[in-house]
């Protein structure tokens, strides 16, 4: 593509205080995935509470909604409140949430990784299991933070892929492995949505929505990291790429 067609990629930004200030940031793995893996160009969607939608959708090809060491504040899916000392980050729900929604709206190509995923899945009125460890049932999805990064987001465990969604069809097996670095996973599955992985223990880890109008996949684990010595997660690129680029082209002309 030239750079003339060159799709440009949204990537949501967390609203995090480093020392006495506000920051909009945004992890180096998920801009370095965009511009990597899929030749296009990120472009930081800051968190600030609000996001004037109908400007900045029809300049984009497609939007990441990435992963955080924050989590949903909890009255967003009619959860109970979150225990004391639980990162919460406001200004990105107020943001992303229904920035979410209107880009499946308007079409454009959506890909939602870990907090991205439950997000969408929250905004489709779907629910959240908080503390996954305290349900009982589930497999430890958390990663040991005593680790260094690369074990901790290095290969955890195979996920079951079902026949017939955007994963099959972008990896063409039924099972591949990934990481594991969550807390939060899916309780109530959003609606209209289509699973797409299960984790060993039943665990949605992946989903896509039925009758969207274009690419719109979320995953639980995270493919940006080290994408491209990772074929499973280059495919999954490589497919959001297509959609962006299709995009592009149409946006362009």
């Amino acid at each position: 593509m030239s750079d003339a067609g060159l799709a440009v990629i949204g990537v949501t930004a967390c609203n995090q205080d480093l020392g006495l200030h506000p920051f909009n940031i945004v992890g180096e793995k998920y801009l370095l995935s965009i511009a990597d893996a899929t030749k296009a160009w990120p472009l930081v969607i800051p968190a600030l509470g609000h996001c004037p939608a109908e400007l900045i959708l029809p300049r984009l090809d497609g939007i990441l909604f990435t992963g955080s060491p924050s989590n949903i504040e909890p009255h967003h899916f009619q959860g109970q409140p979150s225990e004391a000392g639980t990162h919460h980050d406001p200004k990105r729900d107020a943001t992303t949430l229904p920035l979410l929604k209107a880009a499946i709206d308007a079409g454009i190509p959506v890909l939602a990784i870990c907090r991205g995923f439950q997000e969408m899945n929250v905004v489709f009125g779907g629910s959240l299991h908080q503390k996954l460890h305290q349900v009982g049932g589930f497999i430890e999805h958390r990663e040991d933070k005593q680790e260094p990064v690369e074990v901790q987001y290095g290969i955890s465990h195979e996920v079951h892929i079902e026949p017939g969604g955007l994963l099959h069809e972008a990896w063409g097996r039924s099972s591949a492995e990934v990481n594991s670095v969550y807390t939060q996973g899916v309780d109530r599955l959003g609606i209209g949505f289509r699973p797409e992985a299960y984790a060993p223990d039943g665990l949605v880890e992946a989903f896509s929505i039925k009758d969207a109008k274009n690419f719109a996949l979320g995953v639980q684990w995270h493919p940006e990291w080290k994408v491209l010595d990772n074929p499973f997660y280059t495919s999954i690129f490589n497919a959001f790429s297509v959609a962006c680029e299709r995009r592009a082209n149409s946006r362009t002309r």
